[in-house]
């Protein structure tokens, strides 16, 4: 019996594989909803206005054509950043060094960094009764700090948050800032357009009248339901994030951490904050960064990470004091 628990439980892990196949579908989907999005708004209810309508409907359909289009322009951009971005793999020369001038740095606490992740490597810090090291078991390699195991992408992933369908690709350290510009722009996206169709959806239960033939107006009516739904999903996804970046987390970290009384990595809001978007503001709101931040902050390359100045591991017999280098 409990072979068969143990054959049952790999058989469960080996479906992680079957979401790759969702790829097109939830790429196809998301372009559905844009393309019933753009008919309702553009090709329905505003373009139209800008030859037939008085002054204020033209004003009135100027103004929200060109809002549209941007948040559209920016949310595809953002978008396909996210889809094909690479999140960050471990470099094959990568390995873990102590950092003999400085002497301290980085503790290796929390479920993350305790148990079968751990492999005795006497050759890169000395003693091996307290050189634990962090190891993936099925990629045969070392993992760099906040590094973690895809079985989706079936390998590790820097800084990986989740690993998300509707990208159809992981979130990791070098496309998490393209990730939540994503989320941003949707929720102002969606945001814009129930509030174009809402005096249509209100007309519609109200027995008021509304131009348009039977198949505009189930476009408007289905529009207006799914960018309403998703503009609430987003919302709270988005507050989520907000306050994961707040406190330098990941959705992974902050389930390993919940017990955990302070983290390493909150450096405070203003600092966790570029180490996501970086120190230049012209790049904040876009899915890029400035040569110079790439340049000058290591953090944005997904390896090495600062932590608190005045975080004391020297206290615990069973903390190890690390400076992760790449080489």
């Amino acid at each position: 019996m409990q072979r068969l628990g143990i054959a049952m439980a790999w058989n469960v892990f080996k479906f992680c594989t079957a979401l790759r196949g969702l790829g097109s579908i939830m790429i196809l989907l998301v372009l559905g909803v844009v393309g019933v999005s753009y008919y309702a708004v553009v090709i329905t209810n505003y373009a139209p206005d800008l030859f037939h309508g008085g002054l204020g409907s033209v004003a009135a359909a100027v103004f929200v054509l060109i809002l549209f289009h941007f948040l559209l322009a920016m949310l595809l951009w953002s978008y396909f950043s996210v889809v094909f971005t690479d999140p960050g793999k471990v470099p094959s020369n990568w390995k873990p060094a102590m950092d003999e001038e400085i002497g301290d740095t980085m503790p290796l606490t929390g479920p993350d960094f305790s148990g079968n992740d751990f492999t005795p490597l006497q050759t890169a810090v000395g003693s091996p009764s307290n050189s634990r090291i962090r190891y993936c078991r099925k990629c045969n390699q070392m993992k760099p700090p906040r590094c973690h195991h895809c079985s989706v992408c079936g390998r590790c992933v820097l800084k990986m948050d989740h690993h998300c369908v509707w990208v159809v690709n992981c979130v990791g350290a070098l496309n998490y800032k393209y990730f939540l510009l994503f989320l941003f722009y949707t929720f102002l996206e969606t945001t814009v357009v129930t509030l174009s169709l809402l005096p249509n959806f209100v007309a519609f239960f109200s027995d008021g009248e509304i131009p348009g033939t039977p198949g505009t107006l189930a476009t408007t009516f289905l529009a207006f339901v799914l960018n309403f739904a998703f503009a609430l999903s987003v919302l709270g996804f988005l507050i989520m994030h907000i306050s994961l970046v707040a406190r330098n987390t990941t959705t992974i970290e902050a389930y390993e951490k919940r017990t955990s009384p302070k983290w390493c990595y909150d450096l405070g809001r203003k600092k966790n904050f570029e180490q996501v978007f970086g120190t230049d503001k012209r790049y904040w709101f876009i899915p890029a960064y400035s040569e110079e931040d790439l340049r000058r902050m290591p953090v944005l390359q997904g390896l090495e990470y600062p932590t608190q100045p005045d975080f004391d591991t020297r206290s615990s017999n069973n903390h190890v004091q690390y400076n992760y280098i790449s080489s």
